[in-house]
């Protein structure tokens, strides 16, 4: 690639060849510095199809989720969509820059939903790099925790917790090694 052309790589984006860029997926340990804050885009509307196959594909049977006259009957105007959908399209939202090239994920923990979420809501979300460091085990790899959080359309909290997850210690190698 000629200097001028290295000089117009796009963010985002490294060069692979001749007038052409590859767009760059996750990030790396040195990238994912505790206290850095990733406001993830594009939001997602929950849809209904989405919502009913969930339900299907985990045999949730719960009324709150698909009886609208139970949940008429007990306060609430329309059927809540199953909190672990919110919770997948949150963290769906997450991985394309955080943890794009992960290896493996390690935990979970302190998930809470605070809000409901109805079809037709739609969702954004944010992650904020707690702690990063070297993986004792694999020296090759980064150990990686975000709180994670989602929001509706009004801007508030609807689930939050906190995700582990291992990323390459220097991203250009597996960049080489896999194509991405």
């Amino acid at each position: 690639m000629h200097q001028s052309q290295a000089d117009s790589v796009p963010s985002g984006f490294r060069p692979v060849g001749d007038n052409r860029v590859r767009e760059v997926v996750g990030l790396g340990l040195d990238e994912l510095l505790p206290g850095l804050v990733i406001e993830h885009r594009p939001a997602r509307t929950v849809t209904e199809t989405e919502h009913v196959q969930v339900l299907a594909l985990m045999g949730n049977e719960a009324p709150i989720h698909s009886d609208t006259e139970y949940c008429r009957r007990t306060g609430h105007p329309q059927v809540l969509v199953c909190g672990m959908l919110t919770l997948n399209v949150v963290l769906g939202m997450t991985v394309r820059s955080t943890s794009g090239m992960t290896t493996g994920n390690l935990a979970l923990d302190e998930v809470r939903w605070e809000r409901p979420v109805r079809v037709g809501d739609t969702l954004s979300a944010r992650s904020t790099v707690l702690a990063a460091r070297r993986c004792n085990s694999r020296p090759e790899e980064g150990i990686v925790t975000c709180r994670v959080e989602g929001f509706n359309q009004d801007g508030e909290r609807v689930v939050t917790g906190t995700r582990t997850f291992l990323v390459p210690a220097d991203p250009a190698v597996l960049r080489d090694a896999t194509g991405y």
